[in-house]
């Protein structure tokens, strides 16, 4: 049996642009979402980025930076980086968001509004000073399954 080649190993890339086009998009939407009341905003919201934290190939965020991106001005700046640190923090801001509906449907609108107001404090933080709370959660938690898992 003669074993096959295997195809050289491709680094990860991430397109900085469409993480910058993402909060921008997070930012404003959700403050829609807040300043509006508009659960059914937070949880449409929400649910996109969850899709795309766990499917990046179906990423409406990401379908969306590829059709709009262009007419805004932006181009891919791509640069050799793992996403995974990225999808996961995506996902932590989407589940937010999905609680931030969820509380104002239900009637606890001071939750919902505190919830998607976290959700835009750490999408600006990470827009302005590309500081992403959620890809720190990422590294720690990577951490500390290391640290538990070789005692």
């Amino acid at each position: 049996m003669t074993a096959l080649p295997s195809s050289p190993r491709v680094a990860p890339r991430t397109d900085q642009s469409a993480l910058r086009f993402n909060a921008i998009t997070v930012v404003f939407v959700t403050l829609l979402a807040v300043i509006l009341t508009l659960p059914a905003l937070s949880l449409a919201l929400g649910a996109a980025m969850l899709l795309g934290a766990v499917v990046p190939e179906f990423s409406p965020l990401r379908a969306a930076y590829r059709r709009l991106g262009p007419a805004l001005g932006l181009h891919p700046d791509v640069v050799d980086e793992d996403p995974r640190a990225h999808h996961f923090a995506q996902g932590v801001g989407g589940s937010f968001l999905l609680a931030s509906g969820l509380a104002t449907l239900g009637g606890l609108t001071v939750l919902g509004a505190a919830l998607g107001l976290i959700v835009i404090a750490l999408a600006a933080l990470n827009l302005t000073q590309r500081i992403c709370v959620g890809c720190l959660m990422y590294f720690q938690f990577r951490r500390l399954r290391y640290v538990l898992l070789h005692r």
